[in-house]
Order: structure tokens, then C-alpha cells, then sequence
């Protein structure tokens, strides 16, 4: 099945709200915590609304699962479900580091189907569909080639990394390198920019929906600890596993590397 439509409204929708979080960027937000250590700003309300109102257009019959509304359980009855985050990383947003995105997938049945990312601050767009392959600005993008754990460049959570959750694979990488939204770094290692992505604390579905298709379709693989893939539109959105994400035999490598420390 093509998803040409989807994908044309998914990336307009990404650039209309990119193109608001940029100037809240430049100019300055209001901004505030809606839980501890969990910033909000006007920018991603505002993008938030940008974003649905397009999609709520041109898809009407589709649900929305969005970080930023009210979850409706009735999209639990929907094959159709669009899963968006208005903007990831609103930490580095509000800190003025450029590492945070929009990202904006569509879902069938639990299995993404369409992926955006848009990384306004330094106006890069990545986008995949399901047997489509993955795009960085146009042009066709993998994952790396990097087959040895010790030669990985790992792209991780600075605050995971702040909080020494990487503390037990000291050694293990070339090099740590801390990024900031978890879909941008999913889309860098998507890119070939980072061999892996390890991430430890939890993330919510509209945190890794799209960087999960953009690693798949870039010839990478995006699983739990345990092994398993997500299925999306969950009643539960939080993913409590930690997960791994870059080349197949990479990401087993380190699956072998816990159990062996284990």
C-alpha cells in the first residue's frame, strides 16, 4: 500500500510546527512544569494544535494520540491511530540546545506505518514509510555498518548519562556521545549518525513511534531488553523496557554483552 498522502500531510504538518517552535526558540516561550522535571511551553501547545488540526483535516476518521491532549480511549478502537509528539526534547528546547524535534507517525493496527522527524533548530527533516526506505532531506539514508561493540558510537540521554545510568557499560563503547530528544536520536542513528541508541528510563510511545519506523526502514531493528518490538496505541503508553535501537547484529552484540555481564 502507498502512503504518499499521508506521508506529503505528516511532513507539511511537521514543518507548520517546526516553523512555530522555531520562532518561540528565537524569541523566547512561556514556559512551565507540568510535573517534576517534565517542562512545558507554549511552543508545544501551540505546535500541538498546529499539527492536529491538519491531520483532524485531512484524515477525519483517523484517531490522534498526542503528548500534549487528552488521551481518548476510544482511539483504542481504531486501526488507524496518528502518534505525535509536537516536540521532543523540551529540555534542550528551553536549555537552547538544537536537539529537540517534532515527530509524527501513523499507525496501523499497532504497527507504524508512517514516519516524520523534524529537527527545526537545525532544519533537518528524516522521514520513512513501511517498505519505502528512510529519507534524510531526499535522500535514501541507512544505519551504520559498524560491527564491533568497542568501535560503536553510542548516542545516549545526557540526563541518563548525567544520572549514571551508563555506568554499567563503562568500556564497552568507542565513545558515549549525549543527544537529546530520544526521536532525534532515533532518526540520527537512522541516518548512520551513531552506530546505536541505548536508552535506560522510560519513554512514551509518542517519544519513539516514528524513529522506531525510520530505524526499520534504514536496515536497523529498534527492540526492548527483553527482545520484543513495540506494538503501538497501547492503553498504557509508557514503555518501561529499556531499549536498543542501530544495525541488527549491533544491537544482539550488546544483548550478548549484558547477559554475559550478568
Amino acid at each position: 500500500m502507498s502512503y504518499e498522502r499521508e506521508l506529503s500531510v505528516a511532513r507539511e504538518a511537521a514543518r507548520e510546527a517546526g516553523a512555530i517552535l522555531r520562532r518561540h526558540y528565537e524569541h523566547g516561550t512561556e514556559a512551565w512544569e507540568k510535573s517534576a522535571d517534565n517542562p512545558v511551553t507554549l511552543a508545544d501547545l501551540e505546535a500541538d494544535k498546529a499539527i492536529g488540526e491538519r491531520l483532524a483535516a485531512a484524515f477525519p476518521d483517523d484517531a490522534i494520540l498526542s503528548e500534549e491532549t487528552v488521551r481518548d480511549d476510544a482511539r483504542l478502537a481504531k486501526r488507524r491511530v496518528w502518534i505525535v509528539d509536537p516536540m521532543d526534547g523540551t529540555k534542550e528546547f528551553t536549555r537552547r540546545i538544537p536537539e529537540f524535534a517534532v515527530s509524527i507517525a501513523l499507525t496501523e493496527a499497532g504497527e507504524p506505518v508512517v514516519g516524520a522527524i523534524y529537527n527545526p533548530a537545525t532544519d533537518v527533516a528524516v522521514w520513512a514509510t513501511r517498505g519505502g526506505g528512510t529519507f534524510r532531506d531526499g535522500k535514501r539514508v541507512s544505519v551504520s555498518r559498524c560491527a564491533r561493540l568497542a568501535d560503536a558510537v553510542v548516542i545516549a540521554s545526557r540526563t541518563e548519562i548525567s544520572r549514571n545510568q551508563f555506568d554499567p557499560y563503562d568500556g564497552w563503547f568507542a565513545e558515549l556521545r549525549p543527544v537529546g530528544s530520544i526521536a532525534w536520536k532515533l532518526a540520527c542513528v537512522a541516518c548512520g549518525v551513531g552506530d546505536l541508541n541505548i536508552s535506560v528510563a522510560p519513554k512514551n510511545e509518542w517519544d519513539v513511534c516514528a524513529g522506531d519506523l525510520l530505524v526499520r526502514e534504514a536496515g536497523g531493528i529498534y527492540i526492548d531488553f527483553a527482545g520484543a518490538t513495540r506494538r503501538y496505541n497501547q492503553r498504557d503508553t509508557l514503555i518501561d523496557e529499556g531499549m536498543a535501537a542501530g544495525p541488527p547484529a549491533l544491537v544482539q552484540r550488546f544483548f550478548e554483552r549484558l547477559r554475559e555481564s550478568r
